[in-house]
């Protein structure tokens, strides 16, 4: 039987779940839960112990010498229920006599942990763990039963599951004027979290509203509530099958506060300030937070075969950019400069234009070109905050850039299914993910695709060289007439393309090509500032 190794047995004693994702040799990818229980005590009672009960229990566990994954229950099954697709990384853990089962939160579907059978005669994949000294060194490694479908599976994403998140600051001293009033940049939320007339029922209106929603605390603050909902089953119905789906915006607002600028206007050379830097971070994360929804508000009806793991990979996405834009504000706060006291702009959502009718372009161009690029700079900006000794940064930044590899790892993984779907429809003529990539960034870019590349981070990802080596992209700057036609309807009614827009698409050939705008060589250089800053 092949197997799987999953980590050393010490770095899944942090938590009780963890998400893991494991990519095979052909590019296909598995997501699975991993669940680890206690031999002693009731895992109803785990989150009422404090650090010491779980220190004690961590040392019981690293002592227990029977190198038995059943006895230290340590389990792994699928990550979505089988009945209709809902996360199970929030699955309510219950014991049996003689079982434990893990209960599904959208319609209570309980499923056995270790033989994955349940009483309404459905069934999960459950597969079989074990815990292995390492013939060197003697560390014990937990391995598992490798998935069928794929050869020489490995772990590309193990992440704890976790409810924790950094809050927004409060207000502070220095977001006051000289008599106590607050600056505009210091305004706060409002509204309450779910609206009190027609509150959002599905995850799409949720995506919509959020979109809609120019003050970022709250912007911050509906996300996580609506991801919450959707992962214990408060919310339960995606709703992007509906005959009229709610419509995301062109842009999504910003607060009348805020002053948006081109990005050549924001002077590179200020970006040695470290607050200026933050502010920028924070920026694009605000940014990263829209695009997560809009992924799902605009894809999802245009794909209405999208399966629910992309939409739990995408929320998912979105509760973490929450996260890192709340830790970047947290510092700025520190720095006596709030967000939103300095000059934003608006080029990543240019991308977003560019791509907003093709969702292989939209994973090509925002989660395998502008997100791996931040895989390429990272590193340097956080060995910058290192050297001015600015430790609370630099362990953000570490935060932001390990997640950051995940989002790029979904990019890839949904990039990939969108290719095999196509395969299929094409009667089983192969779709290389390689070649329709490159294809995508020649058709939807413009310009290198610079270097130097933290390949280490990009091959985790699933981006081998294959995909970005001597990459360029070819898009050119289309006439007044072209123009003018493709241009986007900021004030559309309907997230579907009409006929007239379908024939000239059909008789262009391209009816994945990439939306031009109005001022779109605008757009283009800013795009291409983003990318090379």
């Amino acid at each position: 039987m092949a197997e799987v190794f999953i980590s050393p047995l010490h770095n899944i004693l942090s938590h009780f779940r963890f998400i893991l994702t494991l990519r095979s040799e052909e590019r296909k990818y598995h997501g699975l839960i991993l669940f680890r229980l206690s031999s002693s005590s009731s895992s109803a009672r785990y989150e009422d112990e404090g650090a010491d009960q779980r220190d004690r229990r961590v040392d019981d566990l690293e002592n227990d010498d029977s190198g038995n994954a059943l006895n230290r229950q340590i389990y792994v099954m699928e990550a979505t229920c089988p009945h209709l697709g809902a996360e199970m990384s929030h699955a309510d853990i219950e014991e049996y006599e003689d079982s434990v089962v893990a209960v599904c939160p959208w319609h209570r579907y309980d499923f056995d942990l270790k033989t994955g059978k349940s009483e309404t005669g459905l069934r999960t994949c459950t597969y079989d763990v074990q815990i292995m000294a390492d013939p060197k060194t003697g560390e014990e490694q937990v391995w598992m039963e490798a998935p069928q479908g794929g050869r020489n599976w490995r772990v590309v994403e193990l992440r704890p599951v976790s409810d924790e998140f950094a809050d927004p600051p409060p207000e502070s001293i220095s977001s006051l004027s000289a008599n106590g009033v607050a600056t505009p940049h210091a305004q706060e939320a409002t509204e309450p979290v779910v609206p009190e007339k027609n509150p959002p029922k599905t995850l799409m209106e949720w995506a919509v509203l959020i979109l809609n929603t120019p003050n970022p605390t709250l912007k911050v603050e509906r996300t996580r509530y609506a991801v919450h909902a959707f992962r214990t089953g408060a919310i339960t119905s995606v709703g992007n099958k509906v005959a009229h789906p709610p419509v995301p915006p062109a842009q999504p607002p910003r607060e009348t506060y805020m002053t948006i600028v081109e990005p050549g206007k924001i002077q590179s050379g200020k970006r040695r300030n470290k607050a200026v830097m933050l502010h920028a971070l924070a920026n694009i994360e605000q940014w990263a937070i829209d695009l997560a929804w809009d992924i799902m508000a605009r894809f999802g009806p245009m794909h209405k075969d999208l399966p629910p793991a992309f939409f739990a990979d995408f929320s998912k996405m979105a509760l973490d950019e929450s996260k890192h834009f709340s830790l970047l504000r947290a510092r700025l706060t520190a720095f006596s400069t709030p967000y939103g006291s300095l000059p934003i702009h608006a080029s990543l959502w240019d991308s977003a234009t560019l791509t907003s009718r093709s969702l292989l372009s939209r994973l090509a161009i925002i989660h395998l070109v502008h997100e791996a690029r931040g895989l390429d700079v990272n590193p340097k900006t956080i060995e910058k905050f290192k050297k001015a000794g600015d430790k609370e940064s630099v362990d953000v930044l570490e935060v932001i850039h390990a997640d950051e590899v995940t989002h790029v790892t979904a990019g890839h993984r949904w990039f990939v299914w969108m290719c095999e779907q196509q395969q299929q429809r094409q009667g089983g003529l192969e779709v290389n993910p390689v070649q329709v990539f490159r294809e995508e960034v020649r058709r939807c870019w413009h310009g290198d695709i610079k270097g130097p590349f933290n390949v280490e981070d990009r091959e985790k990802a699933g981006l081998s060289r294959e995909f970005y080596d001597d990459l360029k992209g070819e898009m050119s700057y289309p006439d007044h007439e072209e123009n003018a036609r493709m241009t986007m309807n900021k004030t559309t009614k309907s997230a579907e393309i009409s006929p007239e827009e379908t024939q000239v698409e059909q008789k262009r050939g391209n009816r994945e090509g990439p939306v031009y705008t109005d001022g779109i060589q605008e757009a283009l250089a800013a795009v291409r500032v983003t990318y090379e800053t």
